[in-house]
């Protein structure tokens, strides 16, 4: 697995994040190549964790394309990935894995 995807996993585990899910889409016919998905405590959370990974993977040269964050769920573009993190409330709501499972096993 890609390194930065690593090292993503590993500082939002550090940071509490909770049901981190790494999902690789490198063979699939979507727009990046890895989605992550962690569930946050609350607004507060997600706002730190985006501070955590900004910090620790801007040195590696990680560019942050775009992020749009509102009290319940953050999408961070890297490029060639997408980390989503969600409260409780919305990933169970919205269920992105389902969505990308499906997809993964329809392009098999």
């Amino acid at each position: 697995m890609n390194k930065t995807i690593e090292k993503i996993r590993d500082i939002l585990n550090e940071k509490k994040a909770e049901n981190i899910e790494v999902l690789d889409l490198r063979q699939k016919d979507y727009i990046v190549d890895y989605v992550v998905i962690a569930t946050t405590l609350n607004s507060k959370h997600a706002f730190s964790l985006l501070n955590y990974l900004k910090t620790e993977l801007k040195p590696d040269g990680e560019e942050f394309l775009r992020v749009d964050e509102d009290d319940d769920w953050t999408i961070i573009d890297l490029g060639d990935a997408f980390i989503h993190l969600m409260s409780e409330a919305h990933r169970e709501k919205y269920n992105l894995e389902e969505f990308l499972e499906e997809l993964k096993q329809s392009k098999e």
